[in-house]
């Protein structure tokens, strides 16, 4: 199946109330550069920008902090984001977020931005019990989002070292996905650095979400210990997606550690890009400045 570079289905929905995007604002995102450049995800041939939005901030039970901010002012900072030049956007079934960003992207052809989704197979984190296998999963994720293809799926939480013994049967249907380009890329995302550890070595992981600050708050371990790890991922040409910029939000008010942050998740051999759950317009300037400062 060939993908299709069009906009997304829902693009009738930019005429009825949502955002039209005007060839002036299309402008304007196209000439973004610094904290919005545009950056490969190693080998994977996708390219996106230095600085994308997560969408689980404290997620569970298909909530979120920015499903809690209400759909009307969740929406509308996705579209900000957008207009800044954001185009990267990181969702989870555990989030519940995927019609949020396909309404506030309607309109915006497909092919300029990146959409990433992660499927759920432990117990508890989703209302239901069952676990539906990850073909039936994405089936349902891209009709949540409109669109005919995701661009990254991956395996949510990993934390056991035999994760990739443990999750053959997902990892060989999102590669049959992938073949059939319902996905462009499929990966993991990590919270123990045995997982993360595996998931460096793993022939089949094209990308790897990895908490990633240089203080080893929220993280998979203290930084010397992440940072030779996540090295090798990059060696080993892997996409690297750091988050947990700022702790979950631990130092969101404290600068010189947000600054240093910055500086270890993009250091040599470390993250391509970052994602940083906004919650607020003037947190998505603030991050614009800041990286623009002290991004290498």
């Amino acid at each position: 199946m060939a993908m299709k570079r069009r906009a997304f289905l829902r693009s009738a929905l930019a005429g009825a109330g949502g955002l039209v995007f005007g060839p002036a604002l299309l402008a304007h995102a196209e000439a973004a550069a610094g904290p919005y450049r545009t950056v490969a995800l190693g080998k994977t041939g996708l390219e996106t920008s230095l600085v994308g939005f997560g969408t689980g901030m404290r997620g569970s039970k298909r909530q979120s902090d920015h499903t809690r901010l209400g759909r009307e002012r969740f929406e509308s900072l996705l579209k900000t984001a957008y207009q800044r030049g954001i185009r990267f956007f990181d969702m989870a079934d555990m989030y519940g977020t995927h019609a949020y960003v396909g309404r506030a992207m309607a309109g915006v052809p497909r092919d300029k931005v990146v959409l990433s989704s992660k499927i759920w197979v432990r117990p508890g984190g989703i209302p239901e019990a069952e676990r539906p296998d990850a073909d039936v999963l994405v089936e349902r994720f891209r009709k949540e989002v409109g669109t005919d293809y995701l661009d990254i799926v991956q395996i949510h939480c990993m934390t056991d070292p035999k994760w990739t013994d443990q999750q053959k049967r997902q990892m060989d249907i999102l590669e049959s996905l992938k073949a059939k380009g319902l996905i462009r890329a499929h990966g993991v995302s990590c919270h123990s650095t045995d997982a993360l550890e595996a998931a460096a070595e793993c022939p089949w992981v094209d990308v790897i979400h990895a908490r990633a600050n240089a203080f080893g708050v929220k993280m998979d371990g203290p930084a010397e210990k992440v940072g030779p790890i996540l090295k090798k991922a990059a060696d080993a040409g892997k996409g690297l997606i750091g988050m947990k910029l700022i702790g979950e939000g631990a130092f969101r008010d404290d600068d010189a550690k947000k600054d240093a942050s910055i500086r270890w998740a993009l250091g040599p051999g470390c993250c391509h890009m970052m994602i940083v759950g906004f919650l607020s317009e003037a947190e998505i300037d603030d991050f614009e400045r800041r990286v623009a400062r002290v991004a290498p």
